[in-house]
């Protein structure tokens, strides 16, 4: 039996796990000495680069003395989770990354809680002891505090701790330690880490965990050999999730070696390999021997927990921009995202240009999104919507855990606007920086739209961070106060002339030369109501000239969005225009006259 470690790193969004693995790789020698290694090189995806967060769960190995390290680099955000709960089966224990000031977070409770209950023993890692506000002491008892809630057994109590710098590339055992290398974290996973199981003299059995999609190649099936061994050309037992049994030949085995695959001509148990061949593998399928086909336990994914639709552009500006536009094309699109990822849920609707899309929060959706637009898609998407389920024959709904850090001048104001929501605050610490950190269970439906009111409220001093915590019996109806939309009256280009004019309304979104259609939302209006405005009208041309009449005009910045303000800010009865080139936010029904018609005939069924 080779020695191979299996090892997933897990950490809260920004703690410092990719620097960390781009450390170790540079270390172990991964790289040459002359090569150029981009930042975050495990952060391979443009939108994990230009946010700087991981999405996708990655592999990478190193060797270490006689010993194979295989890691697995992890999403941080829970919305990902089910990134996370899939690879969780590969590895035989986790590194725990916390940062030295900020300590566990929500999506570090949620992911640690999910590798507690598989039994993996963690290593922890305080990271960022190099920070000038670090309070690395503090931290440690707040770790150890949530094991304790999480229900450690004594195992995972007795957890390991080394203290590090991801950007420095030292990790140490103790604080006053001066050494300046990752010694200490590799010793450390080699003599606490158990070497991966697997018993090569029993029939071949693997549980897939992963799947990428290679164009020549097809569908590749990622994960580790729990028992025997397999060869380049053999042929395997496909044991479907529904018990249907296929019978294929691998054409290609693939480990990694550092961040590249290398092709192999037989992989044995206890390591984690890439197989192609298998045409209609998925995630949590077994790949087992011919002779004696045995499934592993499937993987368990966490349920989704909030619902968006898809549906076919319609506004006047369709086709202008996207390269593919048909319901055909946004349906293949996401069938496509059903193979790699495994915790959305793709549905038809009784219309067939519409299709309903369910994961896990709000920023899993918006990625998706994201990616298609940038693929040349063109589509429209409602407000997210929670999804409830019924228990003991209640409804129930998603609550979220929220912990927030606020200027102590703006605490009352938040404690105030998460009661409006349902929200129940569970802890209530106060900085000596100034700054109070808030806890809170939160209705998942009362956090959609929270982050740009709290933002405004806080003037972008005040920072949120939320994972979902269990379902709990309906809190209540929540008090819908919005104020209106100003929505454009007529097709056109907006003028600075009419702009200017409509200022004292509202806040714009848009300046002078845009486009606009009627029906799309160019700003808030002040009030509660909608105000439907004529933002194309230009000034009248006359050949008298007054005193004052021809100075220039001042319009303030407009407002921008990001895709998941736009997608937190729009109403039920709106919709978000997305394109390659532009985000549009307009009401669904986009003539004035049939949205007024709508509105009293719900009013009508609301009095019944």
């Amino acid at each position: 039996m080779r020695k191979i470690k299996n090892i997933a790193i897990i950490a809260h969004v920004d703690h410092g796990k990719t620097t960390l693995v781009d450390a170790a790789l540079k270390h172990s020698g991964v790289f040459r000495d002359n090569q150029n290694v981009a930042e975050r090189v495990m952060d391979s995806n443009d939108i994990e680069r230009e946010r700087g967060i991981t999405i996708f769960s990655k592999n990478a190995s190193l060797t270490y003395k006689d010993y194979k390290i295989n890691f697995v680099d992890t999403p941080g955000h829970a919305d990902f989770g089910g990134e996370v709960q899939r690879i969780m089966k590969m590895v035989d224990a986790v590194l725990l990354l916390v940062d030295a000031f900020e300590g566990p977070m929500p999506q570090t409770k949620y992911v640690l809680k999910k590798s507690l209950e598989l039994g993996l023993n963690p290593i922890v890692i305080i990271n960022k002891i190099d920070r000038p506000n670090a309070r690395p002491a503090d931290v440690l008892e707040m770790v150890f505090d949530l094991f304790v809630e999480l229900k450690a057994n004594d195992a995972q109590l007795d957890f390991p701790i080394l203290y590090a710098s991801g950007k420095d590339g030292y990790a140490r055992y103790e604080l006053g330690d001066t050494n300046d290398d990752l010694i200490p974290l590799f010793e450390t996973i080699i003599h606490k880490v158990k070497d991966s199981e697997g018993d090569e003299s029993k029939p071949f059995q693997m549980l897939i965990s992963a799947i990428e999609y290679d164009n020549y190649l097809g569908k590749i099936g990622t994960g580790k050999i729990k028992n025997g061994k397999v060869n380049q050309g053999e042929e395997v037992v496909l044991l479907k999730r529904d018990g249907e049994r296929l019978l294929y030949r691998i054409s290609k085995i693939f480990q990694y070696v550092g961040l590249q695959k290398k092709e192999i001509k037989t992989a044995f148990a206890g390591d984690i390999v890439s197989l192609a061949g298998m045409e209609k593998v998925d995630v949590g399928e077994t790949a087992a021997c011919k002779k004696t086909p045995k499934p592993l336990p499937i993987i368990e994914i966490d349920a989704p927990t909030l619902s968006m639709t898809f549906r076919v552009n319609d506004s006047p500006f369709a086709g202008n921009d996207g390269k593919y536009v048909t319901s055909r094309n946004i349906w293949d699109r996401l069938q496509k995202e059903l193979q790699t990822n495994v915790s959305i849920v793709v549905e038809h609707t009784e219309n067939r240009d519409e299709f309903v899309v369910k994961g896990r929060g709000e920023l899993q959706l918006a990625i998706l999104i994201e990616n298609m637009r940038r693929e040349g898609f063109e589509f429209q998407v409602s407000r997210p919507k929670v999804i409830y389920r019924q228990l003991a024959g209640k409804r129930t709904e998603p609550i979220e855990l929220a912990v927030i850090d606020v200027a102590d001048e703006f605490v009352g104001t938040v404690i105030e606007m998460l009661g409006v929501r349902k929200g129940e605050m569970l802890d209530m610490v106060i900085g000596n920086d100034g700054y109070t950190r808030l806890e809170f269970k939160v209705p998942a439906r009362g956090l959609i739209g929270f982050r740009n009111e709290f933002l405004t409220t806080t003037r972008g001093t005040g920072i949120i961070n939320h994972s979902f915590y269990e379902y709990e019996f309906y809190k209540g109806d929540l008090d819908k106060k919005k104020r209106g939309a100003l929505i454009a009256m007529e097709n056109g280009t907006s003028t600075g002339y009419s702009l200017f004019n409509f200022q004292a309304r509202g806040i714009l979104f848009i300046g002078p030369v845009v486009k606009v259609y009627a029906g799309m939302i160019v700003g808030e209006h002040s009030r509660e109501n909608d105000l439907v405005l004529n933002v194309v009208r230009g000034k009248k041309l006359t050949n008298v000239r007054a005193s004052g009449s021809d100075d220039a005009i001042k319009l303030a910045p407009p407002r921008q969005f990001s895709l998941e303000q736009a997608l937190e800010y729009i109403n039920d009865d709106e919709l978000l225009e997305v394109t390659p080139k532009n985000i549009r936010m307009r009401k669904k029904i986009l003539h004035e006259t049939e949205r007024k018609r709508e509105m009293n005939r719900l009013g009508k069924l609301n009095q019944e």
